[in-house]
């Protein structure tokens, strides 16, 4: 007897990724935006800082709630390519913002430009990537699904 099909691939940790990477700020943004550490935080920024932070938290639900659907439900690849698009956009927009966040990881890292603005950018690349792999990668699944139908 032949073993069913996994539904889920172990790259579908990516939506978890996203919900590491985002609930800190979300969080935060929502109960104290004022805290962040960022810079000319006027009562402008901290609204749009806390509607964000309500976007952010939506789809750190939204992440969390499709993790365990298998992965070729139309919904759970829909949120994905939301998800890669967004993440992609960020780490564009960090690696090209000035710098808002007013901390440093030393001369050293200065040098080499390692900032928090590209750290985090960098963070939102892989995630980006790793929402691109995990549709490679369950798209034969997504396919063979929709052909049994």
């Amino acid at each position: 007897m032949s073993e069913p099909q996994s539904a889920q691939s172990p790259l579908t940790a990516v939506f978890l990724l996203h919900v590491a990477l985002e609930i800190p700020i979300a969080i935060q943004g929502i109960w104290s935006p004022a805290n962040l550490p960022f810079l000319d935080l006027n009562n402008t920024a901290l609204v749009v800082l806390k509607l964000y932070a309500a976007l952010t938290l939506a789809s750190c639900v939204a992440s969390f709630l499709c993790f365990s659907l298998p992965d070729f439900l139309p919904g759970k690849r829909a949120l994905a390519i939301g998800l890669t698009v967004y993440h992609c956009i960020a780490s564009t927009v960090l690696y090209q913002a000035p710098r808002f966040i007013p901390l440093s990881f030393g001369a050293l890292f200065e040098s080499f430009n390692v900032t928090p603005e590209n750290v985090w950018g960098t963070l939102h690349g892989i995630i980006s990537l790793g929402f691109v792999f995990w549709w490679q990668a369950t798209v034969a699944q997504a396919a063979a699904m929709r052909k049994m139908q």
